[in-house]
């Protein structure tokens, strides 16, 4: 199957075509009635990405051991990260399971796409801005079970002429919905960005290394930028999923002390 993945990837026409969500495996099951059951990209490396933080966290246990892996070194050090973004932030560490299962995930998510020939998921609008939608039904939701009623005077600035509150009820509205498509269109932006730009210097470079020796050797030193480029992709995951969740992490404030 990820032989398949890798064949079709290496015939694409263009740098948008890996952000496809393709259908990998099909199968027509008499569930229900009639269901047609379809693996794609997306799920296959969705799952992927759930055993590999699962295989990370198990290998990062230390169980009795005294002196800590390399594993645990690193697992511990984003916890602590996290773990302090949040105190700052929110304030309270019930949060912290959420936030730090959040990170991991799109963290995980980004860097799994830099591999040659996969699919980042971080990539598709379904993911990215539906995630993003989701975190702020949540944090509605939070607001109104910790506020009740009082929670929609978060749309009404104080001092406000009564002339002007349902204008500014609507702008407040509209900016309060804009935070859900600009964490998720942050995301997607950067990510389809650079991956774009990978390919387009890939295929470019392949096509050099394959003319003669000489234009190989003058190659080298584009190739050379091309793994600079690459190393700043592996960075901007990391910075993605951090600015993704500190923004989350501001949402929740604001739902819960309501500014």
């Amino acid at each position: 199957m990820l032989m398949n993945i890798i064949q079709s990837n290496l015939y694409i026409n263009s740098p948008l075509e890996q952000f496809e969500v393709t259908s990998l495996l099909s199968l027509d099951a008499p569930i229900f009635g009639y269901i047609g059951l379809t693996l794609t990209n997306l799920a296959l490396y969705s799952f992927l990405i759930f055993i590999l933080i699962v295989g990370l966290h198990f290998m990062g246990n230390n169980d009795t051991k005294l002196l800590p892996s390399k594993w645990s070194i690193l697992l511990e050090s984003l916890f602590a990260s996290i773990n302090s973004m949040v105190r700052e932030q929110i304030g309270r560490e019930i949060y912290l399971p959420f936030i730090y299962s959040l990170f991991f995930f799109i963290l995980i998510a980004n860097l799994l796409g830099n591999i040659p020939y996969s699919y980042t998921i971080t990539t598709s609008v379904i993911v990215s801005i539906g995630l993003s939608f989701t975190i702020l039904i949540g944090v509605t939701i939070l607001g109104l079970s910790i506020h009740k009623i009082h929670f929609f005077s978060f749309f009404i600035p104080s001092g406000t002429p009564l002339a002007l509150v349902p204008l500014l009820v609507l702008i407040e509205l509209i900016s309060y919905l804009a935070r859900a498509f600009s964490l998720g269109i942050r995301l997607f932006a950067n990510v389809v960005a650079g991956h774009t730009l990978l390919k387009i210097l890939s295929t470019f470079l392949y096509q050099m290394f394959s003319g003669g020796i000489i234009i190989f050797i003058v190659t080298l030193v584009p190739f050379a930028l091309f793994l600079a480029i690459t190393g700043l992709e592996l960075a901007v995951s990391f910075i993605q999923a951090y600015v993704f969740v500190l923004l989350v992490c501001s949402y929740i404030k604001d739902a819960i002390e309501l500014h």
